[in-house]
């Protein structure tokens, strides 16, 4: 599979052949759904917490005597039943949205999606990526070349320079090719490479 690569000024000066076993696979949007929303959870906080009955202070003492008042039998001011008091069937934070995600699924996974990128014509290869400096306003000036709309730039690894550089450009993140992952791909519009990236993402 031919692609275009492009130099870090957006002149087209060759292609590049593309392994079909990762840019040519039949898509899967179950398999992709899946994996997506399991990223998805295995990201998500448990900060939402209440407190039960037994969590909540005060109520030590009996309100009123068990018999003779006519009132309903009362151990407790922190039941659910009384304002101020604990809750039922709450959010709490021990709660465990993780999912397991097979090793087999997360590859295919990562495959589908860049083979639905390279499909769709989403995705931009470049020759090489360099800055002279760790200045927002050069980065801005060689990501205009490629950035369309939400951009995932996939560098072949850990960039310092790239990312101080790179952090202040609103709808721009910058990736790690072993990092990379189904989720992010398919979050963003355009996904830019490298040619040393594509040979080091795991997939």
């Amino acid at each position: 599979m031919k692609y275009p690569v492009y130099s870090q000024s957006g002149e087209k000066i060759g292609e590049t052949l593309l392994p079909k076993e990762v840019f040519g696979v039949k898509t899967s949007p179950d398999l992709l759904w899946q994996v997506v929303r399991a990223y998805q959870a295995n990201q998500r906080q448990t900060t939402a917490h209440t407190k039960t009955r037994g969590e909540v202070r005060g109520g030590g003492r009996k309100p009123w005597r068990q018999k003779g008042t006519g009132r309903a039998r009362a151990s407790s001011l922190r039941s659910p039943l009384f304002r101020g008091g604990g809750t039922v069937f709450g959010p709490t934070s021990e709660k465990d949205y993780r999912q397991k995600i097979n090793q087999k699924a997360k590859k295919l996974a990562l495959r589908s999606a860049l083979s639905l990128k390279a499909k769709d014509k989403e995705m931009v290869i470049v020759e090489n990526l360099h800055l002279e400096n760790s200045k927002t306003k050069t980065a801005a000036a060689v990501m205009k070349n490629f950035q369309k709309g939400k951009t995932l730039l996939v560098l072949p690894e850990k960039n310092e320079l790239f990312c101080r550089a790179l952090n202040n450009l609103s709808g721009l993140k910058v990736v790690e090719a072993l990092n990379l992952n189904a989720l992010e791909i398919l979050t963003a519009k355009t996904l830019v490479l490298t040619k040393e990236s594509l040979k080091k993402i795991r997939t």
